[in-house]
């Protein structure tokens, strides 16, 4: 027996109705208000130094381990843009937290954080490398200076920090270093080239520092992020009616929210994850394993 191309397009739509009323689309985040799957006091006496830190995920992260108990050091470019959030986030959770502008790109720059960090809180256990730079680009189109940016802002910036950082939790004897990397580079992303090449980078990173680390007490994992919303990523990715239609794409059929990772972020500092290292972990709502046709 042979079937036609009609066969076919009928058996899918009869598949399609079937799968939606036994797996309907869900809309909004698994929490709601202010609550915590967390003890509140599951971060205490850690310090961290987040790159990055302020705005968007990685302000986000800053946040929840305030929440939780830790002392944070926030950095990026702008001295400006870090003094209003740390004011903000100070005030939000009450904790202990400072900005230092630093570019992750100056070995220097970084390295003068660190010690503004250990010179405010006595100590470095944790460190989240976010910060990240990216813009859609053709390869055929993108700029030798524009390829490098992003390398050396993602990967050299990443590889800067835990050098930087590296006498500091190796004394710590509990440590714990969280690359934020990202999902392009799971799958051919077209117009990110030098992002995904960034990020893959940073996996390769992730995993061999854990080998190298691991026997001085130092976890190093990554998180990837999937499609986030309200994020600056986001914004230029998928603009418009582009972000409607990219969640049609995601199993679970949302953008995740910025706690989402930020909770990843305070598992991965805490001591549930004490045996957890060389881990890249997807946080996508099952974005990067969807094949299109079946999602459509």
């Amino acid at each position: 027996m042979f079937l036609t191309a009609a066969d076919g397009a009928a058996g899918l739509e009869s598949i399609d109705t079937t799968v939606g009323a036994l797996f309907p689309k869900t809309s909004g985040p698994p929490y709601a208000g202010d609550m915590s799957v967390f003890v509140a006091d599951c971060l205490a006496g850690r310090t961290a130094l987040i790159t990055g830190g302020g705005t968007g995920i990685c302000r986000g992260i800053a946040h929840a381990m305030l929440s939780h108990g830790a002392r944070v050091c926030i950095t990026s470019r702008k001295q400006e843009v870090l003094d209003k959030t740390a004011a903000e986030l100070a005030d939000e959770t009450g904790g202990e937290v400072i900005a230092v502008a630093a570019d992750v790109r100056d070995p220097d720059a970084i390295a003068a954080a660190v010690a503004k960090t250990v010179e405010a809180f006595g100590a470095l256990d944790t460190v989240v490398n976010g910060a990240a730079g990216n813009f859609l680009a053709p390869a055929i189109m993108l700029s030798m200076n524009g390829f490098k940016t992003v390398i050396e802002i993602d990967l050299v910036g990443t590889f800067n920090t835990c050098k930087a950082s590296f006498e500091h939790l190796k004394s710590s004897g509990d440590a714990v270093i969280i690359n934020i990397s990202a999902t392009l580079q799971i799958h051919g992303t077209p117009l990110q080239s030098h992002a995904a090449a960034a990020k893959a980078g940073v996996d390769s990173l992730t995993r061999s520092l854990a080998v190298e680390w691991g026997s001085l007490g130092i976890r190093v994992n990554a998180i990837a992020p999937g499609p986030i919303r309200d994020t600056e990523g986001m914004r230029r990715l998928a603009p418009g009616d582009a972000a409607q239609r990219f969640t049609k794409h995601i199993p679970l059929k949302r953008f995740g929210e910025v706690r989402e990772i930020a909770d990843m972020a305070v598992f991965l500092s805490s001591s549930a994850a004490r045996y957890i290292t060389g881990a890249v972990i997807v946080v996508d709502g099952g974005q990067s394993i969807a094949v299109p046709a079946f999602t459509d």
